[in-house]
């Protein structure tokens, strides 16, 4: 909360308790549906959940009711649990969606403070400046440089310029502010707004897929529709041995049920709502599903200097007067030449400032001038930022017509327009280039004493050049590391700046930035050929005086190099470069609304050391969503082919699962894929690999080639102790618990197995993951009782083993999956040796 001097004290506390009483919040209603009755149509919806239906209706048809129970048990146990994964990710979402809720300013007892858009009340005096998001209706009362753009209730996207005077002098909810700043007073909130009335709603809009949410549920239709197919098949082969039609359906419907890979949807949904809330705690909030897939991808980040890789604690340092050519601290004594241009800085300034380096200027001459005349004078025009470099001018005037002229900007703005000699000139190069290399950033000022009307543009005017302001922004404390941090994960660093190449390459040799001695100007890169601009994007990190189009350039040529670029920005300017890059990052303190909006992810404490961290953790999350597919795809080709091939070659017990056995199976799986692996730390040799490769599809042939021959060798062993039980001549329950043990115990191996495709499952035991334990201690426990205590395992049609035939189950079971060891083993002797 900070004082400030405005036209208005706002309402009282009190004034504000009981608008909010007589009007409500500020929030438009709409209809909503109701989340549990879609999470109960799209549960019925789910292929598995379907084929389990049909089965415990066929046991209660044929009069096996304790099967049909214990089906129904399995659709409970299994919609609890689909459930309980939806409500994690429903809840870490509805957290993300209330922290990216914009918030708004007002004065309230004359202070301005920050409060949530929905505590707005009628009567409100509204505090809005560039790049806000304008949350209520409002009246203007007062406004300096103010436009505003109101696009999205007049499809115009032109900004219009308003002020209390005009004849539309009034603000929207949902709109935003172009430039500037205004007091409204709010009329009109909630669904009474113009935009409530229209009824639009955030809400309402339906978020697209993602690709690789597409591309998984591509993959699980294709499944579904090939376990239909398989079903038709099987049910035949069945039928027209026994001719009985639900004995044949039960037995086909078992191979369609262990086709069916359901936990992949459910794995990925959990995965990423639970890695965004992961990531909201360490304070980045990722805005969209898609970032977090594009997020391990990131090839090249693009920075800005001012706020990113510097403080944004703007401090006047030196000042530089023409009059007396020499450059001063502020602690020294200041000559009336060296006051004047403090003055006119100040005049140059918004009244109300809200800029860091504004409110600087207004603290110096506060300091040094004794008699403020601040009240005397009134703003009488101004000429928004402009140009290339950009300048701003404002006129004040007083009660007896005194005007003042004064103008601030880019230093070679106003040389361009100011008459100075060449010696003039000279000097001033020279205290530009000096200031620079200290790594200040420079502003020039000016005054005019133009006379009559005003003209269009500010540059039309003569101007005196009065002097150079030098600020000092220091670097952060920690940018060195996060830069390290990048090199080190194969991420090249550019810096975007609107400041000059001198300032910009001191302080970027200061933060040991690779390639701090080579830049480009925005102009210079305007004037490239797309191919020549394409091949220096690539050479150059360094880009200064950049303006909004030169920096949609530079984003749009890294992408053409196939680069998936990140970005960071936080003014209204950098919205179109944001929505273009790939990750398009806004700071969350100094951001504008429109910055926020625009991006994909905002970093709360505007810390870029963050970014490390949620590149870190889109690695890790991407990382772990492939380990749990992968693990799914090996662990239902033995199930899938344990249940089709005795049948398909007419062996002894055609028939050895049935559906109530493989449900069993996918209830251990399930909690494996989607909780286990979602729970898995980052490996270490994360942050140290090049970004993956961002391709349209989520299996590369090398990473399915190995889950499929993880499942066929897995397949290879269960079959294996099948024919080892006939040939001993055991009996059908016999050979049953053997084959059942042989997957049970291949799954637990399997999921510690695929906790890493690199290191050894002797360092990954070292990695802390409270869950893996737990589920494998409850599967353990489940399959002992399944198979040891009598009416269990009566009622699954086991044999309790002994201690050889377990062993030698567990064995094979064992053995089907550690064979992989060697094969990482070959992996990290090869990394070593090359």
């Amino acid at each position: 909360m900070t004082e400030k001097k405005f036209n208005t004290d706002g309402l009282t506390t009190t004034q504000v308790l009981a608008a909010r009483k007589k009007y409500g919040p500020n929030i438009s209603s709409y209809k909503k549906t109701n989340r549990y009755t879609t999470a109960i149509i799209r549960m019925i919806k789910e292929p598995m959940m379907i084929l389990l239906l049909i089965a415990s209706s066929i046991y209660f048809i044929s009069g096996k009711t304790a099967d049909g129970f214990f089906l129904t048990s399995a659709i409970i146990l299994i919609s609890a649990i689909s459930s309980y994964q939806n409500a994690r990710s429903h809840n870490a979402l509805e957290q993300l969606k209330d922290l990216t809720k914009p918030k708004c300013k007002v004065i309230i007892n004359g202070l301005d403070i920050e409060i949530k858009t929905e505590e707005i009340v009628v009567g409100d005096s509204l505090l809005v400046e560039e790049g806000v998001l304008i949350s209520a209706d409002g009246i203007i009362e007062h406004s300096n440089d103010f436009s505003v753009n109101e696009s999205i209730l007049t499809g115009e996207s032109m900004a219009l310029s308003k002020d209390k005077s005009t004849k539309d002098n009034a603000i929207y909810q949902g709109t935003t502010v172009a430039s500037g700043l205004a007091i409204a007073t709010v009329i009109a909130i909630g669904s009474a707004t113009k935009l409530g009335k229209i009824g639009k709603s955030l809400e309402a809009i339906k978020e697209k897929k993602t690709p690789l949410e597409m591309q998984i549920g591509n993959f699980v239709k294709k499944m579904a529709i090939a376990g239909t197919v398989v079903f038709l098949i099987v049910w035949a082969i069945n039928y027209f041995h026994s001719f009985k039609i639900f004995d044949s359906l039960l037995k086909a419907l078992t191979l369609a049920m262990s086709i069916l890979p359901e936990e992949i949807p459910i794995a990925f949904t959990t995965f990423m709502a639970i890695g965004a809330w992961r990531m909201m705690k360490e304070g980045i909030i990722v805005k969209q599903m898609k970032t977090v897939e594009t997020l391990g991808s990131a090839t090249v980040i693009c920075i800005d200097k001012t706020g990113t890789i510097t403080q944004n604690q703007m401090s006047l340092a030196k000042i530089f007067s023409l009059k007396s050519k020499k450059i001063t601290t502020l602690d020294e004594p200041l000559s009336e030449d060296e006051k004047k241009l403090i003055t006119l800085s100040m005049w140059a300034s918004e009244p109300i400032p809200f800029d860091p380096m504004e409110i600087a200027l207004h603290e110096a001459y506060t300091k040094i001038i004794q008699e403020d005349e601040r009240p005397n004078y009134k703003l009488v025009h101004e000429y928004p930022l402009s140009g290339k470099p950009p300048m701003m001018t404002h006129l004040f005037e007083n009660k007896s017509g005194t005007t003042i002229i004064a103008a601030k900007g880019g230093a070679e703005a106003l040389m361009n327009i100011a008459p100075l000699s060449k010696t003039e000139k000279e000097e001033i190069a020279k205290a530009i280039e000096e200031l620079s290399l200290q790594g200040y950033r420079i502003l020039a000022v000016g005054e005019s004493h133009h006379s009559g009307n005003y003209p269009k543009t500010q540059q039309e005017f003569t101007f005196d050049f009065i002097g150079l302001l030098a600020f000092y922004d220091p670097p952060k404390k920690n940018i060195k590391l996060v830069l390290e941090h990048f090199y080190k994960a194969g991420i090249e660093v550019k810096i975007i700046t609107g400041d000059n190449a001198l300032t910009t390459s001191s302080i970027a040799k200061e933060i040991d930035f690779k390639g701090y001695n080579k830049s480009i100007s925005g102009d210079e890169l305007m004037k490239l050929s797309d191919k020549e601009l394409k091949k220096r994007v690539k050479e150059i990190n360094l880009f200064t005086r950049m303006f909004p189009e030169a920096k949609l350039k530079i984003i749009n040529a890294l992408k053409s190099n196939k680069e998936i670029v990140a970005m960071t920005g936080d003014g209204v300017n950098d919205g179109p470069a944001l929505k273009a890059s790939h990750i398009g990052i806004a700071m969350g303190k100094k951001g504008t609304e429109i910055a926020k909006q625009a991006a994909s992810l905002i970093l709360i404490n505007d810390d870029l050391s963050k970014m490390v961290h949620a590149i870190a953790m889109g690695r890790k999350i991407y990382a772990n969503i492939k380990k749990s597919v992968q693990f799914i795809i090996s662990i239902h080709i033995p199930i899938i082919f344990t249940v089709f091939i005795p049948l398909a070659l007419g062996w002894m017990y055609p028939n050895i699962f049935s559906p109530i056995h493989i449900i069993f199976l996918e209830l251990v799986m399930g909690p494996t894929c989607s909780i286990v692996y979602e729970n898995e730390p980052m490996e270490k040799n994360t942050m140290t690999q090049k970004p993956r490769p961002f391709t349209s599809t989520f299996f590369s042939w090398k990473e399915l080639s190995t889950s499929i021959i993880q499942g066929i060798i897995i397949t290879i062993g269960t079959l294996f102790i099948y024919q080892y039980c006939i040939y001993l001549g055991y009996n059908e329950k016999s050979t049953r618990t053997m084959v059942f043990v042989v997957l049970v115990s291949a799954n637990i191996f399997l999921t510690l197995m695929n906790r890493s495709f690199y290191y050894s499952i002797f360092t990954t035991l070292r990695y802390k993951n409270n869950l893996v334990p737990i589920i494998i201690g409850i599967t353990v426990f489940i399959t002992g009782l399944l198979l040891y205590i009598k009416p269990f395992a009566g009622f699954f049609a086991f044999e309790p083993l002994k201690a050889l035939p377990l062993s030698m189950a567990i064995g094979v079971g064992f053995v089907s999956v550690m064979w992989y060891e060697l094969v990482k083993l070959w992996k990290r002797n090869t990394k070593v040796s090359s």
